[in-house]
């Protein structure tokens, strides 16, 4: 029978706790150096490592560390305040080695944090190939499933082309230009003659092994860019978030680094299916029963689910009645349950405004379903739900409803409420309702 459904995710399964900093895929040697990581909040924390230590090393130290859940989204980023850019450091590069390009007197620093977008090439390939921007060769008849698309995309013969309008700054000038822009397995190129694609109207500018390419940071603010989606070879500005989104992956993805990013994506799962751990801690767990005196194994499915939401509601009674019981103010109970709930919540981020929620969403991956609760700066007594639905944020008021003396959140006029903003998070979790799309992804802060 299949395993209970954890009722709350956010906390961690006590085996995972007991896992020691032995098991990460290294381990210490002679030759070790000291880095320094940041956090979203600006915390940091220096670590001693090895000096062949990888980025993935790196994540998987600090989710131990920080007692995270590992969802495969973490990532170590490469930050370069002064130019206002910065890159996703792929799981298999060198830390070392990036940071051995610094220079001794560089103010570049490394971030851990969240990044749902990392492999959404490899889960949504037909997202980064819309029609209007792609070129397919003839042998496929211009139609591709999943696997088609992404064998093709790998291989070392053929390539989809990638070609759009964008923007781009050259060096020792503040205006901005528009070209028609060509990506091919050859390298970028930009054409001097609308949209023609005749090889002397096309002039290079960017082979793959030559540059990372990073992300421009700011860029209406730091380089009056049109917009601010925007990536830097030679500074290149997008027109919307999908136009940076196609030529930023295809480009790090094809020649240089296509089938390594690849086997990136694929080995945590590989891993998953051969580990004892996961046998011992998910795979042999079986639905239980302790509301008796005598605890039981669950033999009907239905009845499984049952007692998960009996025992979340449980938990909920509880927790109001522990609040009420160290003599809290005189507030109903349903509110002084809510705000014991949802403020320890992961997806929870208390006074954020509006742009800093954007930013924190829009750092951690424009992909459907990203979305944080935080509090609402033009009413006190409201909250805001800001969710990622086709590469724009949108916010939604939580608001109070007052009824009979019990007070419940609702984000349709009190059409459908809920006693906490807990309860209102996983409904919506598992029921689109009047949103765009479910929340799939919260947005999560840590401290170093």
């Amino acid at each position: 029978m299949r395993p209970v459904p954890d009722p709350f995710p956010e906390l961690l399964p006590s085996t995972v706790s007991l896992v020691s900093e032995c098991l990460l895929p290294w381990t210490k040697t002679s030759a070790t150096q000291v880095i320094k990581v940041y956090s979203e909040d600006n915390t940091s924390r220096a670590v001693e490592v090895p000096s062949d230590i990888t980025a993935r090393d790196i994540c998987q130290l600090f989710i131990l560390k920080n007692h995270c859940i590992d969802d495969h989204s973490w990532t170590l980023f490469e930050q370069i305040p002064h130019l206002s850019i910065e890159r996703t450091i792929e799981d298999h590069e060198s830390v070392m080695e990036v940071q051995a390009g610094w220079g001794m007197d560089s103010q570049c620093c490394l971030y851990f944090r969240k990044n749902y977008a990392k492999y959404e090439f490899f889960k949504k390939p037909l997202d980064f190939f819309p029609e209007h921007m792609v070129s397919v060769s003839s042998e496929s008849n211009g139609i591709m499933n999943h696997s088609q698309l992404i064998q093709t995309f790998l291989s070392s013969s053929s390539c989809p082309e990638i070609h759009g309008f964008l923007h781009a700054k050259e060096h020792g000038r503040k205006s901005w230009k528009k070209f028609y822009f060509v990506l091919r397995r050859s390298g970028l190129y930009f054409s001097n003659k609308g949209t023609s694609k005749e090889p002397r109207h096309l002039q290079f500018i960017a082979e793959f092994g030559d540059s990372d390419v990073y992300t421009l940071l700011s860029a209406k603010k730091v380089y009056g860019a049109p917009t601010d989606y925007g990536f830097c070879v030679k500074v290149i500005q997008c027109r919307d978030f999908q136009s940076l989104s196609v030529f930023k992956s295809c480009f790090i993805n094809d020649l240089t680094y296509g089938m390594q990013l690849y086997q990136n994506f694929i080995q945590p799962y590989q891993k998953q299916k051969s580990s004892p751990m996961r046998s011992i801690s998910e795979n042999s767990l079986v639905a239980m029963d302790f509301s008796g005196h005598k605890s039981r194994v669950i033999e009907n499915p239905s009845e499984v689910l049952s007692v998960a939401v009996e025992e979340g509601l449980s938990w909920r009674r509880k927790s109001c009645h522990r609040l009420s019981s160290h003599g809290s103010p005189s507030t109903s109970q349903s509110s002084m349950s809510s705000i014991a709930i949802h403020v320890a919540q992961p997806w929870f981020h208390s006074k954020l405004s509006r742009d800093e929620a954007q930013k924190l969403i829009n750092q951690q991956g424009l992909i459907d379903g990203v979305f944080l609760v935080r509090d609402s700066q033009s009413n006190p007594r409201t909250f805001v739900l800001s969710l990622c639905h086709t590469q724009k944020i949108k916010h939604f008021q939580i608001v109070p409803v007052e009824e009979n003396g019990e007070l419940f959140y609702s984000l349709d006029d009190g059409h459908t409420r809920f006693t906490d903003l807990l309860q209102l998070v996983e409904f919506y979790q598992l029921n689109r309702g009047i949103l765009p799309c479910k929340l799939k992804h919260h947005c999560a802060r840590i401290a170093l």
